[in-house]
């Protein structure tokens, strides 16, 4: 096992209240371009100081392109756009082996040429509109920080986020994403319509010439601080045990879990969910200016670490059950452990 390295408590207080300041200084400058969705810009946060990646979900014209190439401009970070089309390739994604001359010799040789994916922030852009055989081409690169090509293998810039942006899938042209690849996603963000008074500012704002100028508020250098800062947080054990007990009771099993979990649910979410649950509570609390994580932020992110994680069934399609009226039902049958347990 790797030893964790733990850094002098005054160096991780400061370091805390960098990143706190930090969040609110990126909300600001969001706000310039960005009108409401507050939930949407909490989550990127959150998936920037886990070092996750993140699925924005809604209908056409909710600004979640916008959102995620605002974010890279304010934290100035190279950021690289995929337009997921029927035709895409794989290698349009990841690059790949070309040959070149060398003018002084002649002589021809092949030479790896970078794709869109070398970047600090990729916007995978409504990524469920081409095959699961170029979606499959992120895999590596959200897991692993790298791509293999003809057998070599190229290490990915750090920071490295990859942020998708997804149409319902009842609209026309849509593949769904195979659940290998939607359980590397931190969150799934839903994006809906806003009130009435955000969308008369979103008209009035962009019917008019530009004003806005962002300020570059957090380096990625900070990002990684951030990053390594939220695996040094501490966790209570009944904190991690509520985590784990409530993805567990979203796998269907007549012994263990509710009722309505085996009634309507396929297959559940696994243990990368309890992860994303426990790192993205860290690092709300964080972003809070709290040193301990609760329960509350726990509960706070289980719709948006789950609902993509749960599958469900035909009798739950049938009856039109979504994914957040199951988790609802989760958080109110699962209790919080006590303190002795």
């Amino acid at each position: 096992m790797n030893q964790v390295v733990v850094a002098e408590p005054i160096e991780d207080g400061a370091l805390a209240e960098r990143m706190a300041t930090g969040a609110a200084r990126i909300r600001a400058e969001l706000r310039k371009l960005i009108v409401g969705q507050e939930a949407a810009v909490e989550h990127l946060l959150l998936s920037l100081f886990v070092g996750g990646n993140s699925l924005l979900v809604g209908v056409p014209g909710l600004a979640k392109t916008l959102l995620v190439h605002s974010l890279a401009q304010v934290l100035n970070l190279r950021f690289s756009r995929i337009q997921f089309t029927p035709d895409l390739m794989p290698s349009d994604i990841t690059g790949t082996d070309i040959i070149q001359e060398d003018p002084s010799t002649g002589r021809r040789a092949m030479v790896f040429t970078p794709g869109p994916i070398f970047a600090n922030i990729v916007l995978a852009d409504e990524i469920n509109r081409t095959p699961p055989k170029t979606q499959s081409a992120l895999l590596e690169a959200m897991q692993e920080h790298r791509v293999t090509i003809q057998g070599r293998t190229y290490e990915l810039p750090e920071p490295f986020f990859v942020f998708a942006t997804q149409n319902p899938i009842e609209l026309e042209g849509t593949y769904p994403l195979p659940e290998a690849q939607l359980d590397r996603f931190m969150f799934q963000i839903v994006l809906d319509h806003l009130p009435e008074a955000e969308e008369l500012e979103v008209v009035r704002t962009t019917t008019a010439l530009p004003t806005h100028r962002f300020e570059h508020v957090v380096t990625g250098e900070d990002i990684l601080a951030f990053q390594r800062l939220v695996r040094r947080v501490p966790v209570a054990e009944p904190v991690l045990r509520y985590a784990v007990s409530l993805v567990r009771a979203t796998r269907p099993d007549p012994a263990t879990s509710p009722d309505f979990v085996n009634e309507w649910v396929a297959y559940g979410a696994s243990v990368r969910a309890a992860q994303y649950l426990v790192l993205g509570a860290k690092a709300r609390a964080l972003m809070a200016g709290r040193p301990h994580v609760s329960f509350d932020d726990v509960r706070a992110l289980a719709h948006p670490v789950l609902r993509h994680r749960v599958l469900k069934n035909f009798h739950a399609e049938s009856e039109r059950i979504s994914t957040d009226t199951i988790v609802d039902r989760l958080l109110a049958a699962v209790p919080a452990p006590r303190s002795g347990m």
